[in-house]
């Protein structure tokens, strides 16, 4: 596959799922939810090793975990039907809202007001 030089959550997703086992097929959701834990842990296992065990952080072993809770969201999407684009926008909408359209700002983090579940 030729890379390009920027790629749309849209494309990812559609290559990413091409790429999905047969197995995972049989259960998108879950087999997304459960690799996103376990990507997730070998992120958190990389800083726990720098900040407690001495080693140097390995940026590309970062990146390349990354990619791989990436990939673990784009078939967890692909699982609920829903696109990554959409996911995507639906987080910034958030943010936005619940920082009213500002940057991160520490007093709307400590006192904001979550919209309530039904």
């Amino acid at each position: 596959m030729e890379k390009k030089e920027t790629l749309s959550f849209d494309e990812y997703q559609k290559q990413a799922g091409e790429l999905i086992s047969e197995e995972g097929r049989k259960d998108l959701l879950l087999n997304g939810v459960l690799g996103l834990a376990g990507e997730s842990g070998e992120c958190a296992d990389i800083l726990k090793k720098v900040r407690f065990q001495g080693h140097t952080l390995d940026k590309d072993h970062l990146k390349e975990e990354l990619g791989d809770v990436l990939w673990y969201i784009a078939e967890t999407c692909d699982g609920l039907g829903i696109s990554l684009e959409e996911v995507a926008q639906g987080n910034l909408d958030k943010l936005h809202k619940r920082y009213h359209g500002n940057k991160f700002d520490k007093e709307y983090s400590l006192h904001r007001e979550e919209e309530k579940k039904d």
